[in-house]
């Protein structure tokens, strides 16, 4: 069986983002977008309800927010560092107001990593193999963008290792934020694919 009954809800927003980024956002005004990610939410929260895991274990969270700073830390350095090396450091208007945004989409995409790809990947593999698993399928979605498809892949490999054992998403999401800005001041645009996937990064 090619896709495996316990990860539904995984394949069917995984065929919700596919057909966006590879097949009707070109054709459709960029408003749209509002479509898949309501469609997407809806799915996250069908999810949710069946199995109560919201990713916000009030338990997990001080243990999660160290371990997501260690993890951040290590992270921003690294490319901070290959910005440096490459000579592409710069400067970006609007910090604060950019970090807000980003932590509001990067909690959303961390939240159904977490609570909808970890939790199924888990349930139909392993522990273990289902951080990996969970890992690929959410870094697949920023193909064909190989800068912005490895970065992800690294991401969320110690992301969901972090939630596997602090399940909350609040860290995460703040995590993201600041890896994702880290990104946008150490690279420019030639080396991002300005953060874009599917036929927006064929196209650019």
């Amino acid at each position: 069986m090619l896709v495996p009954s316990g990860m539904r809800f995984t394949f069917a927003i995984l065929a919700v983002i596919i057909s966006y980024t590879w097949f009707f956002q070109p054709r459709w005004p960029s408003s749209f977008v509002a479509v898949p990610v309501v469609s997407v939410l809806i799915l996250g929260v069908w999810k949710a309800a069946l199995t109560g895991e919201w990713g916000v274990k009030v338990r997990a969270l001080r243990l999660g927010f160290r371990a997501t700073a260690i993890f951040t830390a290590a992270i921003v350095a690294l490319i901070v560092a290959a910005g440096a090396a490459v000579g592409t450091l710069h400067e970006r208007p609007d910090f604060l107001a950019n970090l807000l945004i980003l932590i509001v989409w990067g909690g959303g995409q961390q939240w159904i990593l977490q609570t909808v790809f970890l939790h199924e990947a888990q349930h139909a593999t392993s522990r273990r193999t289902g951080i990996f698993v969970a890992a690929v399928l959410f870094a697949s979605l920023h193909l064909p963008n190989p800068f912005l498809t490895t970065m992800t892949l690294i991401g969320a490999v110690g992301w969901c290792a972090i939630y596997d054992r602090y399940p909350n998403v609040i860290p995460l999401a703040l995590s993201h934020a600041i890896a994702t800005l880290a990104i946008l001041y150490a690279f420019d645009e030639a080396i991002t694919g300005r953060l874009r996937v599917g036929v927006a990064y064929l196209s650019r």
